[in-house]
């Protein structure tokens, strides 16, 4: 029998509280936890069972179930989400310099609509400092699950440097990580989500191919986009690179479309999370899956706010899945509430 979550008691605090001020004091304990606690989970853990693992890239994921970028972008608490159940977990978005971000209020919530609008800019402590922490992650050992380092351009980055900021991050991040992500799908940098385009594609992943294939094992590299894509520019973006030597790619980040929310937006600005983006995040990568054929690497994030989420993700061609807003709304719990039910799935009722 399972302990009771006390997370439905804790949400109504939690939310009391302004959503950045939130996120800083849970990181800030999760962080304080991690630096003592490795977060190992033993083999009878349901996030540990062997129906639920998922070769992909290369590498050994038990479970399907990650963490999105986002949530912890210095790689401050990376134990905490392990012992959390997740199957691997993403870090960043991380710049090849540090930046404070956007100015604040810059995190909302749109309580009934299960969503967030963010607007943070990608606020991190730079490549240096995110590489030194994960040094120090890699010298315990950890994490045991596969570790991504999500890469964004620098905000004082001109647009037609980007090729070589993008370089800069993986030169000194790339070794310690076990995938890497090449974000050009934020809407809350200037200018990113220009790079969008076949021939930006193809810059940006020739100028982090070099560095990486100098490595003595080779990354898997990840193009994240964004759900405002038209089907046929998403799928464009795709064969691009998959032709540059990537992977595969996350789809999707976060939408500027508020259309249809109940909750009020007038004066927001920023990225779209949670319930709203579920339908339109799923039927791209649906028709990106159906574009470029079974052996591709696709991971399915954007509105997953329940297991059958999950699973609808699961079935249009995702290899694998991350939450972010759900775990905000969910609580704690939720990887392990993904996760029996994918068990369900596989496994049948006992």
């Amino acid at each position: 029998m399972r302990a009771p979550d006390p997370w439905p008691f804790l949400r109504p605090l939690a939310f009391r509280l302004d959503p950045e001020l939130a996120h800083r004091l849970t990181l800030g304990l999760l962080s304080r936890w991690s630096a003592v606690f490795a977060g190992r989970l033993d083999r009878h853990d349901i996030a540990r069972h062997p129906s639920l693992s998922v070769e992909a890239m290369g590498l050994s994921f038990p479970n399907p179930i990650g963490l999105a970028a986002g949530l912890d972008k210095d790689a401050e608490a990376v134990p905490a989400w392990q012992s959390l159940g997740f199957g691997f977990v993403e870090i960043g978005t991380v710049t090849a310099r540090p930046q404070p971000g956007n100015p604040r209020p810059r995190l909302f919530r749109l309580v009934r609509d299960e969503a967030l609008i963010n607007r943070m800019g990608f606020n991190n402590a730079g490549a240096e400092a995110v590489a030194r922490r994960l040094e120090r992650l890699r010298a315990r050992g950890l994490p045991e699950v596969p570790l991504g380092v999500n890469l964004g351009k620098s905000k004082v980055t001109p647009a037609e440097q980007a090729a070589d900021d993008y370089r800069q991050s993986f030169e000194r991040l790339g070794e310690l990580a076990d995938y890497v992500v090449v974000n050009i799908s934020s809407p809350n940098t200037p200018g990113l989500r220009d790079l969008q385009r076949v021939d930006e594609v193809a810059r940006l992943l020739e100028a982090i191919q070099g560095p990486n294939q100098r490595l003595a094992r080779p990354r898997p590299i990840l193009v994240k986009l964004a759900p405002d894509l038209a089907d046929a520019d998403a799928i464009d973006c795709a064969r691009a690179t998959l032709e540059a030597g990537g992977a595969g790619l996350i789809l999707t980040n976060t939408s500027i479309r508020f259309e249809g929310l109940i909750s009020p937006t007038e004066g927001l600005s920023g990225g779209l999370s949670g319930r709203p983006l579920l339908a339109r995040s799923t039927e791209l990568l649906a028709s990106v899956r159906e574009a470029i054929g079974p052996e591709p690497v696709l991971i399915g994030v954007g509105g997953i706010m329940d297991p059958e989420d999950a699973l609808a993700k699961l079935k249009a061609g995702a290899n694998l899945v991350q939450i972010y807003t759900g775990l905000i709304y969910r609580g704690p719990g939720f990887p392990r509430a993904l996760l029996r039910r994918l068990m369900l799935e596989k496994t049948g009722p006992h």
